[in-house]
């Protein structure tokens, strides 16, 4: 079974390189997931084993082991798009959306999400307008970086250690026991 181990990204490639190309259709679920087997257009099965963390985007290429490209296509999903009558509006149901830590993709004048019933009854009672839409769904990248991942970036590795380091500073710095007598401390000015 053919693995793909490496994502460009949206690489500018030459078209004569592209023009027998494999492709793969996903929903953002299955193109954020960086370990799985898939069914490519053709009806190729292939494991996609990609660095942890990373997330296929639509028009993203991919390569094999073997050197060979595959295009990553984003399916059609079922969506609810919001609109509002001024911005304040907007930013408030992306404000509680974001409460619910569930993924959005974001516009100038509109957000789309997955379809969930409960989030259209909530966003519906907040007095914005909420459709029905069937398109590609690419969602924001989280805040403390992840996703997608180039050439020149940092690695999976690296972004670790440094969350590693970082966690292991806070967690001395405010874990440290208190069961101890503060008179006896002798506090020395540097």
């Amino acid at each position: 079974m053919r693995q793909i181990n490496k994502n460009l990204g949206k690489t500018k490639i030459a078209n004569a390189l592209l023009r027998n190309i494999d492709s793969v259709k996903l929903p953002f679920l299955q193109r954020s997931k960086s370990r799985q087997l898939a069914i490519l257009e053709n009806g190729e099965e292939v494991t996609i084993i990609l660095n942890r963390g990373s997330v296929m985007r639509g028009g993203d290429i991919l390569v094999d082991e073997n050197g060979k490209f595959i295009k990553v296509i984003a399916a059609d999903e079922q969506l609810l798009r919001v609109t509002a009558k001024n911005t304040f509006d907007l930013i408030r149901a992306a404000y509680h959306l974001g409460n619910r830590h569930i993924p959005i993709e974001v516009h100038a004048d509109y957000l789309q999400l997955e379809f969930d019933p409960v989030l259209r009854d909530m966003l519906n009672n907040l007095g914005v307008m909420v459709s029905e839409e069937s398109h590609p769904f690419e969602p924001e990248h989280g805040a403390y970086g992840g996703g997608h991942k180039h050439g020149h970036d940092h690695t999976f590795a690296e972004d670790y250690a440094i969350a590693q380091k970082v966690f292991h500073e806070h967690d001395h710095n405010h874990n440290h026991n208190h069961n101890h007598d503060h008179a006896s401390h002798q506090h020395h000015k540097s």
